[in-house]
């Protein structure tokens, strides 16, 4: 038994070492173009200035025109901000034909943005999923099909898809989002494949908490959830105190644990710079050595780990008032 666990994990150390000490060269960024969608603000929007300064010819998407001129200001000469909803395919179209005009080839597409609406399935509506849904994996289906043409004409172009540990690791008040990434990863692992004879490469980006603006704004943003969202039925069935302990517990791990955003950004620029790119990269100590190992453990075991953490919290009205029954 021990065979198999002591052969896989001494291969993959001496793996490491080996990419740790003889990394596959960069490509030479002079002449290439790189579109990268969600840059207001996070990892799309170090991400581009990074990039911008290796030399690409970044193509920075933007949801809110308010941040165009913000990034434009801190952009070379030979970048392009613009408006794109990756929801909106009029939107899409606009770029392509926006980006067709500059080249006739894309060395990679960077499938960034995202939202974070996190929730137990009670308490989220059904339109809610279907918009995490649409932004963290529909919308990247419809950019990865729009462009793929422009990234098969030239060799060992990429594709970067901004997943996350959640992607591989459902917990407990992630069902939109975990869902999301979860098809994500699929829709990554077919296109890699599909692809393969094109040398089209595709990775996939899967961090755990970093230190970013949506970790600082978790308890506000479950907050008005709960106050503006929640159905009174659902309020009345879960109860004030368990919602209160459901945030402090989950506020807590995430800022407390939360890592380095410049992993992420690290990360990424391998992923476009890289010869030969991985195909995933688990930045940050969380998804790595925590989540990743979890992951590969029996799901009774998983259940049994995630469940421990909700001993520390308030039972739901709706159980107390069952057992009293």
């Amino acid at each position: 038994m021990l065979y198999y666990i002591y052969i896989p994990s001494i291969s993959y150390i001496i793996y490491r070492l080996y990419k740790h000490f003889f990394p596959a060269k960069n490509i030479d960024s002079r002449g290439k173009y790189v579109l990268i969608s969600g840059c207001d603000t996070g990892f799309g929007h170090s991400l581009a200035i990074e990039l911008d300064n290796l030399g690409f010819n970044v193509l920075a998407g933007v949801y809110s025109v308010d941040n165009k001129e913000t990034l434009s200001t801190k952009l070379s000469s030979r970048a392009t901000v613009f408006k794109l909803d990756i929801t909106n395919q009029e939107d899409i179209d606009v770029v392509f034909t926006l980006v067709k005009s500059k080249t006739s080839s894309l060395h990679a597409l960077v499938n960034n943005a995202g939202i974070a609406n996190g929730g137990l399935i009670d308490w989220i509506s059904l339109a809610t999923i279907r918009q995490v849904m649409d932004v963290n994996f529909f919308g990247h289906v419809a950019m990865t099909k729009t462009f793929l043409s422009l990234l098969l004409t030239e060799p060992n172009s990429r594709v970067v898809n901004m997943s996350s540990a959640a992607g591989y690791l459902a917990a407990a008040g992630a069902s939109a989002y975990s869902s999301s990434k979860y098809a994500l990863e699929a829709f990554s692992d077919c296109l890699r494949r599909e692809m393969a004879v094109w040398n089209l490469h595709v990775s996939i980006i899967e961090p755990g908490f970093m230190r970013t603006p949506i970790i600082e704004g978790m308890s506000e943003q479950m907050q008005k959830l709960w106050s503006y969202h929640v159905v009174s039925e659902s309020k009345e069935r879960w109860g004030d105190d368990y919602f209160l302990d459901w945030v402090r517990e989950g506020t807590k791990m995430a800022t407390e644990t939360a890592d380095n955003p410049m992993k992420v950004i690290t990360a990424m620029c391998h992923a476009v710079t890289s010869s030969k790119p991985q195909i995933r990269y688990r930045p940050g100590w969380q998804s790595s050595m925590f989540c990743y190992p979890l992951s590969l453990a029996p799901v009774w075991f998983v259940d049994l780990f995630i469940g421990l953490g909700q001993r520390k919290m308030a039972l739901p009205s709706g159980v107390i008032k069952r057992k009293r029954t």
